[in-house]
């Protein structure tokens, strides 16, 4: 039995379709704004089922120690919605791209293929481009607010440069880079309208 009224698992099996009439949303990540990263989200429809998503951030600040965060990205994704548009279930396409400017990060993570350690006494600055996929849920918390899980994984192509120490040294590497695994994470809390 179709009832437009209620959505495929919005908030539960009964939940009141409360986004399916909405057109365009802007986000903000909470996991960015946790780091102070400036980041904005916008989405808008393109038929019941599908919309389209931007999100970029922006860091550039430098931490106590000299230590170093800075980057920006964009990351344009198309979803397909299961049930309607902004609510419930859905899939993702998405591309990303940006440059860094990471150092002085203490850690010992190695993930994948990737050492992300050399950054606890090196400096690594560079661009990068890739694509993934993903999957995400919306809940309806209000008629406008939303509240959005998505994690996505794809691959990542990059050139840098590493350097001795996060503001100092001379060039120690030029290379590149193939990473796969984890390209997108989100808790967003959404407006639509």
């Amino acid at each position: 039995m179709h009832n437009s009224h209620f959505c495929c698992g919005g908030g539960g099996l009964l939940s009141p379709l409360t986004a399916s009439g909405q057109d365009f949303a802007v986000k903000t990540n909470l996991f960015y704004d946790a780091t102070a990263t400036i980041n904005l989200g916008a989405e808008v429809a393109l038929s019941p089922k599908w919309t389209l998503e931007a999100s970029a951030n922006y860091n550039n600040w430098i931490m106590p120690r000299e230590q170093r965060w800075k980057h920006w990205l964009v990351q344009p994704e198309g979803r397909y919605w299961l049930c309607n548009k902004f609510i419930g279930h859905f899939f993702g396409f998405h591309l990303l791209g940006g440059q860094y400017n990471f150092g002085n990060l203490q850690n010992d993570i190695r993930f994948l293929g990737s050492d992300f350690s050399v950054l606890s006494d090196n400096r690594v600055q560079g661009w990068f481009v890739g694509a993934g996929v993903a999957y995400g849920y919306s809940w309806a918390l209000s008629r406008h607010w939303n509240l959005e899980f998505e994690i996505g994984v794809g691959y990542a192509y990059t050139v840098y440069d590493r350097y001795p120490c996060a503001v100092c040294g001379d060039l120690l590497e030029h290379g590149d880079h193939h990473y796969f695994g984890p390209t997108k994470a989100a808790i967003n809390l959404v407006y639509s309208f």
